[in-house]
């Protein structure tokens, strides 16, 4: 049987096992019961693709072509999905049931495009691209090929190693797909052994926004905190952080803006004004991300009703003040 009959029968198939009609492929052939275990051809083997092709063939599902441009790519694919052939794009999707789309946001509409163009797709297939910023919509390219588009974005920080498969279990994915498809995109992420949590099309771009300003700003504060330690001739300044980085995470998620402590929150504008100078003179290029994010402290501690007014505005004067030369 030719691939994409096969490809197409099983496709549908599980889709149809979660109660989904697929509009423009009912007349394809369902060649039997057995379990729709899919055929998944991964598109990037970076750190997001190898750790989901693993668990999704943790799952049942059978990786059949993966496809990776970097030496660093193929070397994980090795570690991760032994085994698995390294093909052309064109060869992955044209083997594959399931096609996992995880390459870089930016690389992506041009990605889909282009195998639009190419006629690449085969009608009944299921789609998956792992962006946080894109939802479904970005499948509108491929209308005509009957291309089942999915969205699913795990948010989590990956290491594309094994231990990110003991992480799944903690993770959500932000998912998105046209109303009909939805079961099926939850179906997906619990066999993979996490929890979905539904985004609407027009909510992608805040949603990710979100996750980037906590997930990657976070490693910016943290190494610039290690930083400043350091430079008061702390010798391992992570032993010192640690304990008090991961307090003020924890109690941030369960308290919010009641978790606040600090000279900013009480309106100490003397101890600012030290931490200042001092910054000012030993590391300088950290001075404007402490200033930002002192100010944005003050203002929610002050919306809080945390610091009363008269002691916020000779802080928020402290801050508003030109910075020096060195």
């Amino acid at each position: 049987m030719p691939v994409s009959t096969v490809s197409t029968s099983r496709a549908v198939r599980y889709v149809a096992r979660r109660g989904t009609s697929v509009s423009g492929v009912s007349d394809l052939p369902v060649a039997s019961e057995r379990p729709a275990r899919l055929d998944v051809g991964i598109v990037g083997t970076g750190r997001v693709g190898a750790v989901l092709g693993a668990a999704l063939q943790k799952a049942g599902h059978r990786l059949v072509a993966v496809s990776g441009v970097s030496e660093l790519s193929r070397e994980r694919a090795a570690a991760l999905l032994p085994g698995i052939p390294v093909m052309s794009v064109e060869e992955v999707v044209a083997r594959a049931e399931l096609v996992l789309l995880t390459v870089p946001d930016d690389v992506l509409p041009g990605l889909i495009a282009g195998l639009s163009a190419t006629s690449s797709w085969q009608a009944g297939q299921l789609v998956v691209h792992t962006s946080g910023r894109y939802g479904a919509a970005i499948f509108d390219a491929t209308a005509g090929h009957h291309v089942l588009g999915l969205a699913l974005h795990p948010a989590m920080t990956f290491t594309g190693t094994s231990m990110d498969l003991l992480r799944l279990v903690d993770c959500c994915f932000g998912i998105t797909a046209p109303a009909p498809l939805r079961p099926v995109a939850e179906a997906l992420v619990v066999e993979m052994g996490a929890e979905p949590v539904w985004i609407e099309e027009r909510d992608r771009p805040m949603y990710h926004a979100g996750l980037s300003h906590g997930a990657n700003h976070l490693v910016t504060l943290v190494a610039q905190a290690m930083q400043v330690v350091a430079s008061a001739g702390v010798q391992e300044p992570q032993r010192l952080v640690a304990p008090l980085l991961h307090a003020a995470l924890d109690n941030a998620l369960r308290l919010g803006d009641a978790a606040l402590t600090g000279p900013v929150a009480r309106g100490d504008a003397a101890t600012v004004a030290a931490h200042l100078e001092q910054l000012n003179r030993q590391t300088p290029d950290i001075r404007p991300t402490y200033v930002a994010l002192a100010r944005a402290t003050a203002e929610r501690a002050l919306a809080s009703g945390r610091l009363t007014a008269s002691d916020a505005e000779p802080l928020l004067d402290i801050l508003a003040a030109p910075e020096e030369s060195p």
